[in-house]
Parts: structure tokens; C-alpha cells; sequence
């Protein structure tokens, strides 16, 4: 008999704060976007990890899609981006017009495989879309020196990597999200850092500044109204609604605060899987994740990686059977129906492979010490039963 799923593979962690800080806003009369509360976020944000400037937004969707309109994407322009990613990275520009160059994964380790960007510029090119998956870092200081090269813009899909650095060749470490021109992070709840849903948009590129407020306010220059630097509001620019409501960012920042906290217990659960799962890769039945030596570990997720796709189905029904929910995610976009035909003929294997192999644990703040425990117990006994 199938037991009844009682690991669940997320779990969002109240700090306690939220429901009070909440209440703060709505007494305050400021519930609609720019509150109190979303100015202490982008404070955060901006203090904390060196971001020039910060707005958050109502999803990472849409601080990628205000990337796409302030980097004036065009139909015909070609962005370079990673097959193995989430949606939302290609649809932003998309909804442009661009067409999608899709670069494979490095052969362990679900990010772009830098090494294979240059081949594919073109008088075309327009932007280069780093992720960095799992909140481990993309080779930075590849993809920006190709970018000035060819005089390229860069946009850091950070959505799983807050709190996560790159050590870049001058020794110097930087948090991801604070390199490319522009960047987007997400704080859906699955994130270690999470309002439900949310965003934000990073500006590092002083250039895009005024204009990203714009944009996020429906193209008007509202937000300047609202700090007194003009006497009235129009529409000056194209635009839409991006801005959260207060009472996300009341949310948001709760867990900021918490944020040691917080990351302290995620490492320690990655730390746990990575130590019970070494006598299996060092068998060679199934592999782990890597960490660059450019790059930290957020501790965003912790994934296996199967032999086949039959192994993790199998071992996927293992789980299930013992009350563990684990997932897998991102079919190479590629081979998806919407974009095979105009990608064409080129593979892109390693994409492919974790596509077919790779599976993500239950990973989250509350995740107990038995119940991890039981999670590796099951896996290790599928695995020595093989």
C-alpha cells in the first residue's frame, strides 16, 4: 500500500514576523506599492549585497520582462541563454520578438557552458542570460568578458542564488546578481527567501535607473512625483504594472531579517545529503552536485543525479512509496513543442542529461533531523539494492 506523503518537498517557514508586519502596513494606509516596507527591502538589498539599485516587482517574471523592454529588445535580436532553465528566462524575451540561441550545460553542472557561447555571437546578439542554477554561480568573469568584447548586455537570472557570491580572477567576491547590466530574482515561496510570490529587478547599470522606474510604474514618472521632484505625473514611456503591494514587502522583509537564520539551517540539511549520499558517488552509482571554486552554496537545493531517466523514475517511486515527495523540473526548452522547430537540429546533450537525471530532495528550513534521515535511508537502500 502507497503510504501517505507526509515529507512534502517544500514547506515555507514563518519567522513569526510576517502577520505583524503585515498589520504594520495596512495601519499604516500605504498597502499599494512603494510603502514603508518595500523601501526597507530595497535598503536591505542595496546595503547588504552591494546592488546599485533595487525595485521589487510582483514576480521574477516580471523583472525579467522589464529587463527585456529597458535592454529595447527587438524582433530579430538573439539572446543566448541556457536551454536547462525555467520558462519565464526565454518568455521575457520572447514577448520581445527576440529569437532564442539556446547554449548547452557544462557536462556536471546544470549552468551554460561559457566555452560554448562564443560560437554561437552574431552581428545579432544582443544579450547574454546567465542562470545560475541552483544558486551556484555561472562563470562570471567569461560571460562579461565576452560581453564587452562584443559589446553585449548581460542579465543574471539570480532567481535561486540570493545570498550566493562569485570569487571572480582578481580574488574579489561578489554577490550574484550585482555583475551583469541588470538582474532578476525571485521570491516565490519554493525560495529561501520568500513573500508567496515576488521579485525583484537589480540595477547595476546606472544608465537604467531612472527609466526601470518608469517602466515598473504603468511608463509613467510617477515615482518621481511621489519624492516631490516634479509637480505632476504622465505617461512618458511604455510600461505596465510590476509593483508588489506593501503588504508583500511587509512579508519580505520579516524573512529578511532572518536571513542568517535562516541560511545557517538550509546549509546545514545540504551538508547532511552531501555527506550521507558520498559512499554512493564514490562507488559510482550516482553523482552529486559540484561546487566551482569561483562559486559559494546558498544552499537553494540539493539534487541527485540518476544513471537514466528509468533509474529516477524508479527511485522518484521509492520515495513516493515511503511518504517522500521529490521532484524533477526543466525539460530541455529546446525540444519543448513551442520552440523545437526554430531552434533546429543542434544538441544539446548535457542539457538533455539532467533534464532526464537530475532530482531535487525535500529541502527546507523545518525538514527535521529523523526525517531527513529517513529520506537518505531510502535512497541509499534503492541504491544498494541495485
Amino acid at each position: 500500500m502507497e503510504a501517505t506523503l507526509n515529507i512534502p518537498f517544500n514547506k515555507p517557514y514563518l519567522t513569526g514576523k510576517e502577520t505583524h508586519y503585515i498589520y504594520q502596513a495596512v495601519q499604516s494606509g500605504k498597502i499599494s506599492g512603494d510603502g514603508m516596507f518595500t523601501k526597507k527591502c530595497h535598503d536591505f538589498f542595496e546595503s547588504h549585497f552591494g546592488f546599485h539599485k533595487c525595485l521589487l516587482t510582483t514576480s521574477c517574471t516580471d523583472a525579467l520582462e522589464m529587463a527585456a523592454i529597458l535592454l529595447e529588445i527587438v524582433p530579430g535580436d538573439e539572446v543566448i541563454l541556457p536551454s536547462y532553465t525555467f520558462v519565464s528566462t526565454a518568455n521575457a524575451f520572447v514577448l520581445r520578438g527576440a529569437n532564442l540561441v539556446f547554449v548547452d550545460s557544462e557536462a556536471n553542472n546544470p549552468n551554460m557552458d561559457v566555452a560554448a557561447i562564443a560560437s554561437l555571437i552574431t552581428p545579432r546578439t544582443k544579450v547574454i542570460v546567465p542562470v545560475h542554477y541552483a544558486g551556484i554561480a555561472c562563470d562570471m568573469d567569461g560571460i562579461m568578458e565576452l560581453a564587452k568584447l562584443h559589446n553585449l548586455f548581460v542579465v543574471e537570472d539570480a532567481a535561486q542564488a540570493i545570498d550566493s557570491y562569485y570569487t571572480g580572477k582578481d580574488g574579489v567576491k561578489k554577490a550574484l546578481g550585482s555583475i551583469g547590466h541588470l538582474a532578476a530574482f525571485s521570491f516565490h515561496e519554493t525560495k529561501n527567501i520568500m513573500s508567496g510570490e515576488g521579485g525583484m529587478l537589480v540595477i547595476n547599470d546606472a544608465r537604467f535607473a531612472n527609466r526601470a522606474e518608469v517602466i515598473r510604474e504603468k511608463g509613467t514618472n510617477r515615482s518621481a512625483f511621489f519624492r516631490g521632484e516634479i509637480d505632476k505625473y504622465g505617461w512618458v514611456d511604455m510600461g505596465s504594472s510590476f509593483l508588489p503591494s506593501d503588504i508583500l514587502a511587509a512579508f519580505l522583509f520579516a524573512q529578511l531579517e532572518s536571513l542568517t537564520l535562516i541560511q545557517h539551517r538550509r546549509k546545514e540539511i545540504w551538508e547532511n545529503y552531501q555527506q550521507a549520499f558520498k559512499v554512493l558517488a564514490d562507488n559510482g552509482k550516482l553523482d552529486l552536485p559540484q561546487v566551482p571554486v569561483y562559486a559559494s552554496n546558498n544552499a537553494h537545493m540539493y539534487y541527485v543525479l540518476c544513471k537514466s531517466l528509468e533509474e529516477r523514475s524508479a527511485l522518484i517511486s521509492a520515495l513516493k512509496e515511503s511518504g517522500v515527495m521529490a521532484v524533477f523540473h526543466y525539460l530541455s526548452l529546446h525540444s519543448s513543442s513551442f520552440y523545437a522547430a526554430k531552434h533546429g537540429e543542434r544538441k544539446l546533450p548535457h542539457s538533455d542529461y539532467f533534464s532526464d537525471c537530475l532530482l531535487r530532495l525535500p529541502m527546507y528550513f523545518e525538514l527535521s533531523k529523523e526525517d531527513q534521515a529517513r529520506i537518505c535511508d531510502v535512497i541509499l537502500d534503492f541504491y544498494n539494492k541495485l
